[in-house]
């Protein structure tokens, strides 16, 4: 957390004249690096293979095929995933385990990696003021700011900073997500039957995914956009991959690794 913080002069500087696409790829392997040295990354090659070739599947065939795409598997029972600017995306191993087929799990990969594509990170620290960019930019990333260390940290910096996207990035990335699985040939449904998943558990679990909802705020009505969105696209759109034999691997042996730590 300490190395995260101390990144701040890099957000500030790059933010004070705008931040390129080369600066978003350079602070994101920064920001990468820190995160992987810091949180229990799944190190199982097969994990690793399949959760990045249905990443890159989806991020190839978006308008910022370009970037440098990466796709790690967080071995944390919390139900989360989170997008760091230039294409590092994370997804907990709790969230994964609650898919039941492949297009699921597709949804969750084409709604950060929307994020990602639609620089909403980035236009965050544009709009934040000196030492909070930096803070702003590793709370939204970590979830860390739940911590008393990093609550300190952002007193210090002079005001609150709330980790999580606006209602409007969140709608932005799940159009985001209705395009990025269709244009992989992967069904669009999965993202609102994630999602309809997710809030059927916080009505009977809500401790089990209260982390999801703090950094993504999720009702009914933004799962019927979603689903407006699907009814538009013409059958043929609508009717991609479901689920594959080598998700069902993959889920398979994600739960066979042993119980995670946190």
């Amino acid at each position: 957390m300490k190395r995260i913080f101390a990144s701040l002069a890099l957000a500030v500087s790059m933010t004070a004249c705008g931040v390129s696409q080369q600066q978003e790829i350079q602070m994101g392997q920064e920001y990468s690096q820190q995160i992987n040295a810091q949180l229990p990354i799944v190190s199982d090659p097969e994990i690793n293979r399949y959760i990045n070739v249905l990443g890159d599947q989806i991020a190839s065939r978006t308008a910022r095929a370009d970037l440098p795409w990466r796709f790690y598997v967080v071995d944390s029972r919390e139900v989360n995933a989170f997008a760091v600017p230039g294409g590092y995306i994370y997804v907990n191993r709790g969230l994964i385990e609650r898919t039941t087929q492949m297009d699921e799990l597709a949804g969750v990969l084409g709604h950060e990696i929307g994020h990602v594509v639609r620089r909403h990170s980035i236009q965050q620290m544009e709009k934040a003021q000196g030492a909070n960019v930096g803070v702003t930019l590793a709370c939204i990333l970590t979830n860390i700011c739940n911590s008393q260390v990093a609550q300190a940290g952002i007193n210090i910096a002079g005001s609150a900073v709330f980790a999580r996207f606006s209602r409007q990035d969140e709608l932005e990335a799940d159009q985001e997500a209705v395009a990025n699985t269709v244009r992989a040939n992967i069904s669009p449904q999965g993202i609102v039957t994630m999602f309809r998943k997710l809030l059927d558990e916080r009505r009977t679990r809500p401790s089990a995914v209260e982390g999801w909802f703090a950094t993504h705020p999720l009702e009914e009505d933004r799962i019927d956009a979603a689903q407006r969105a699907i009814n538009a696209l013409p059958a043929s759109a609508r009717n991609g991959t479901r689920n594959t034999t080598n998700y069902n691997s993959f889920v398979a042996r994600v739960r066979s690794l042993p119980a995670p730590r946190q």
